[in-house]
């Protein structure tokens, strides 16, 4: 059987809050609303953590950035740590990404240097696109087009964006593959857009000067019964809200406009240029509170506005028409089930390592299962988002139990509280659920081996009669399928540990 061709589409700092078949908002999202309708729409897809290097951490690797490395920004993964480059190239992909990457460790922009699993004649991280700008260009980039004045009298046009050069890239790819039509494909394209510095051509910042988004009851969260550093944080950086509950940021909206257009772009391409048995996945790594619940940026929350990222997988056409053009799906799921989910796809035998699923038995079942989220740090290079705040979500059909180790914890009526305002912690009525909820989050912690596991996290002040976790039996690291045996200490003798199975099915 061919294997398919994998185009993996993202964007940065856009939820599904910002993507218009999701929130209903006029927000110009045309294309990513037509690739809903082409496709499967997740409803329920959680970032593995609501910041940029740590969701990128388990989106390219398959494994929580408490695993691989990465459990701030800044942070690269281990040397002993494969991303999905390796998988698919090593399975005869000719792998091919284009743009942000951040991952590496080095800065936001990136080293400009391309990992040897991907290919080098495409690969354009932030470094790269740097390399083409003057220094004039760049002070411009990052700091000096702020209005519709400074885009015109700059003259931006979509050719200084570095979302129109990931877009012209990705197209001569294709232009290449449809020529060639040899070996499958893996082609990822990483937009930095919607994310700051916002830049896009004058005429879409023109539409929205008198936008503002109405965060609805959000807006109005007094935090009372929320976590302290959530307070905190709200002292610290003041949201553009209004007294109505709208949010006011123009160039934030434009970028989004615009960064929909430039997806277009390549999608009208791929559809053109008629390459078959192509899946397309679209994602991005996370969102922006946008002064909900009194908070701006992302950081030590699990409020759906930063965790709920959009998931949309458009499979190929059949006689004609695209399979499960329009399906809906309410399921939980992660981006740790992207790789995995890609592999299947792919016909690569999954390792243990990877804690995910993969999705196309929840298109088909619309299983019950459950997802974890967790936050650290949010960098390590300064402590402006409030420093080390180890924050464990478990996030099941109905509800979301949110442990914030230092301070107090969270439990939302998913489905009664969409607003997430309502923290059930401490109501009796929900005892059972909630104790219920911890124990499966406390053995996901385990199963994964999550290196921040700590008695700690059992030890919660509502739960009563609970004894501490201590000590567990030993575990070695599960095969990559890359990584020599791991070796007993004691004993020199390949281990023979636990085996740790995919438990995420399971809860």
């Amino acid at each position: 059987m061919k294997k398919p061709n994998i185009i993996l589409i993202m964007t940065d700092t856009q939820a599904t809050n910002m993507v218009g078949c999701y929130s209903g908002k006029p927000l110009n999202t045309d294309n990513i609303d037509a690739l809903a309708e082409q496709g499967v729409r997740f409803n329920s897809a959680y970032t593995c953590s609501p910041v940029c290097t740590p969701a990128r951490a388990g989106l390219f690797t398959g494994i929580y950035s408490n695993q691989s490395g990465p459990w701030s920004n800044n942070i690269a993964p281990g040397k002993n740590i494969s991303t999905m480059g390796r998988y698919f190239k090593d399975a005869g992909y000719d792998t091919c990404y284009i743009g942000k990457w951040h991952l590496d460790g080095h800065d936001y922009y990136g080293t400009g240097i391309c990992p040897p699993e991907w290919n080098e004649a495409y690969w354009y991280d932030g470094a790269n696109y740097l390399a083409e700008l003057t220094d004039q260009q760049i002070a411009l980039w990052r700091n000096g087009l702020n209005s519709v004045e400074d885009l015109e009298n700059n003259h931006i046009d979509q050719e200084f964006t570095w979302a129109h050069r990931i877009s012209n890239r990705a197209i001569r790819y294709l232009e290449e593959k449809s020529s060639t039509k040899t070996e499958p494909f893996l082609m990822v394209l990483s937009y930095d857009e919607p994310h700051h510095p916002f830049t896009c051509p004058p005429d879409y910042l023109r539409k929205y000067q008198d936008f503002h988004y109405d965060l609805g009851p959000k807006a109005f969260d007094d935090l009372s019964n929320k976590p302290e550093h959530h307070s905190l944080w709200s002292e610290a950086m003041k949201a553009p809200v209004d007294e109505q509950g709208r949010y006011y940021h123009p160039l934030y909206f434009a970028c989004n406009d615009f960064v929909d257009d430039q997806i277009g772009r390549v999608i009208e391409h791929l559809d053109q240029a008629e390459i078959d048995n192509t899946w397309v996945i679209y994602t991005s790594d996370h969102g922006e509170m946008m002064g909900a619940h009194k908070l701006v940026s992302k950081g030590a929350a699990m409020y759906d506005d930063i965790t709920n990222i959009p998931l949309i997988v458009r499979l190929p056409k059949q006689n004609g028409v695209f399979q499960g053009a329009g399906t809906q799906i309410d399921t939980p799921v992660s981006h740790i089930d992207i790789l995995p989910t890609m592999m299947h796809l792919a016909g690569i035998a999954q390792p243990e390592m990877l804690p995910g699923g993969e999705l196309l038995s929840v298109i088909e079942q619309d299983a019950a299962r459950n997802v974890m989220v967790e936050f650290n740090r949010y960098e390590v290079e300064h402590d402006s988002f409030g420093g080390f705040i180890p924050v464990r979500c478990w996030i099941t059909p109905e509800f979301k139990l949110v442990i914030n180790l230092f301070t107090s914890d969270e439990l939302y009526d998913r489905n009664q509280d969409k607003n997430e305002l309502n923290n059930l912690i401490n109501d009796s009525e929900y005892a059972i659920i909630r104790d219920r909820l911890h124990d499966e989050l406390m053995d996901y912690m385990d199963a994964i081996r999550d290196p921040f596991r700590s008695y700690q996290w059992s030890m919660r002040s509502w739960r009563r009669g609970v004894k501490p976790r201590w000590m567990g039996s030993f575990r070695p690291r599960p095969n990559d399928g890359y990584s020599p045996v791991v070796r007993d200490y004691d004993t020199g003798m390949p281990t023979q540990g636990v085996k740790i199975e995919d438990k995420k099915m399971k809860f």
